[in-house]
């Protein structure tokens, strides 16, 4: 009897892992479609454009793997994850790629500056009152 219940426990992970791996990669998909053909000029990339944009802006829960169903499931908040989406197709592939790499200087600067930050602030001077001396 524990041996079922054990088996059927690692069923369910590896159910749910497997769900959250198709829905990470549906996500990753779209972002890429709404970025790589955002300026599309054929017939199918315009196609592929659309079917990504019409699915994060969609507030459709009856498909599994819906745009709001897929966030849920990764634990994104969808209306920010939406904004980000579209924002990033609307400034194209070099914009995005711009951008993204903008906020990983900050961020590595960021993590530079720290230590020296918090070593000045503890070598600082200590302050010294004046006032009993000027009086």
């Amino acid at each position: 009897m524990n041996k079922q219940k054990n088996m059927n426990a690692s069923e369910h992970s590896s159910s749910e892992t497997s769900q959250k791996e198709l829905a990470s990669g549906i996500l990753k998909q779209a972002a890429y479609d709404l970025r790589r053909f955002h300026g599309a000029t054929t017939q199918i990339e315009r196609e592929l454009y659309f079917d990504a944009y019409y699915w994060v802006i969609s507030h459709d829960i009856s498909w599994p793997f819906s745009f709001l169903n897929v966030c849920q499931l990764l634990g994104l908040e969808s209306f920010a994850l939406r904004d980000e989406l579209l924002g990033d197709a609307a400034i194209g592939a070099l914009g995005y790629w711009r951008r993204r790499c903008g906020r990983a200087a900050r961020q590595l600067q960021s993590f530079l500056v720290r230590p020296f930050t918090y070593q000045f602030q503890e070598s600082a001077a200590p302050t010294v009152n004046l006032a009993p001396v000027l009086d």
